[in-house]
């Protein structure tokens, strides 16, 4: 992410090609004092005479000025870990007046302009409620312009799907229905897709991207099936025997494909919707038996080196897969915001009778300390 260096950039490029000053001069039409004063940054070029320029090195205008209009994929991800620290560490005011400038400045880089809706959608609580809400509309604008001038499908689609989740913080129901209705038909026939194209490689004789494939989607599967039964947990809370079923069934799968090592985030969220409904059911000793396991996996994040993603030894090929990733494998908030979270998750009024218990005050001492440490 540089500044603009056209005297730099004339001056190297003049010289990689070994053309002195005076050939560049006559080439242009100005006197050799013109260029020599280019290169020292003393003056500047006429506007007009930088298509001449470019054209006369074999370079676009972009690359004569040194101005980077796209973002390589890891300069998106340098930027996006930095703006998640600075989220951490900064005045919320300072580090979006930060944020701001950089969209104004790549504002024709999509990728990048997505990843800024994704920071925008994992901080905005940060903000005070109108400020948060005016946070998502800038959200939802950059998502627009995603749609309308990308010619990426797949950027285009992600920028739909983030466009959605920002009208559902928003609470706009009616306009997430119109958006993702369509989108998530199960009875079109590409939500076959995956195992069509899985076949397509054993039949290809592509056996290696075979088993990867299969991999990645096991894995993302049963992510959705874990996130699916937090939802489940939610819209059927009011009736204790099918949550006391998803509850059982779900830590059989958390258990059986050790998803607390895995991904202890996908975990926590299950383990404190849990404790929320059996809170609210009155159990108070099963709510406590979820909340600790709610610290264990908050306590996982907390005490990694790096926040990331990653396999195991059964998901062994998921490297590629999530190197792929616009983020990569690392995690989309800092550790500070995941323990200030989730010490704000405990204050849930639900949990008012269990705050005075001493498993539960032990789990806030010890979020407060880095994370639970037993396993």
């Amino acid at each position: 992410m540089n500044e603009l260096h056209l005297s730099e950039h004339i001056a190297g490029l003049r010289r990689e090609r070994k053309i002195t000053q005076e050939e560049l001069a006559d080439f242009l039409g100005v006197t050799k004092a013109a260029v020599s004063k280019w290169e020292t940054g003393q003056t500047m070029p006429d506007i007009l005479l930088l298509p001449q320029l470019a054209g006369f090195f074999g370079v676009t205008i972009d690359v004569l000025m040194g101005y980077e209009a796209q973002l390589s994929r890891e300069q998106i991800r340098r930027c996006y870990q930095e703006l998640c620290s600075d989220f951490a560490k900064l005045p919320f005011s300072e580090t979006m007046e930060k944020t701001r400038a950089l969209v104004r400045r790549y504002y024709a880089c999509y990728p990048f302009l997505l990843q800024i809706c994704v920071l925008y959608l994992n901080h905005f609580m940060l903000a005070e409620k109108e400020e948060g809400r005016k946070i998502l509309e800038e959200g939802l604008l950059l998502c627009d312009r995603i749609s309308q001038g990308c010619k990426d499908v797949g950027i285009c689609e992600d920028a739909v799907a983030l466009k959605a989740v920002l009208e559902l913080q928003l609470g706009h129901a009616d306009e997430v229905i119109e958006i993702l209705e369509p989108m998530l038909d199960l009875s079109r026939i590409s939500w076959k897709s995956g195992s069509v194209l899985l076949q397509a490689y054993c039949m290809a004789e592509k056996r290696e991207l075979a088993r990867s494939y299969a991999q990645v989607e096991q894995y993302t599967d049963l992510l959705s099936l874990i996130g699916g039964a937090v939802e489940l947990l939610s819209l059927y809370e009011e009736e204790p025997e099918r949550c006391e079923e998803t509850v059982r069934r779900i830590q059989g799968v958390l258990e059986l494909y050790q998803v607390e090592k895995l991904h202890p985030n996908q975990a926590a969220q299950f383990y404190y919707q849990s404790a929320l409904v059996y809170a609210g059911h009155g159990k108070k000793e099963k709510a406590l038996e979820m909340l600790d396991g709610f610290g264990r996996c908050v306590g996982r994040l907390l005490r990694m080196d790096q926040l990331k993603l990653c396999g195991d030894g059964y998901f062994d090929r998921l490297e590629e897969w999530m190197e792929r990733l616009p983020l990569g494998n690392m995690a989309p908030r800092d550790k500070t915001f995941i323990r200030e979270s989730a010490l704000g998750a405990l204050s849930h009024p639900v949990f008012s009778e269990l705050k005075e218990t001493r498993e539960f005050q032990s789990l806030q001492s010890e979020l407060l300390k880095g994370g639970v440490t037993h396993a």
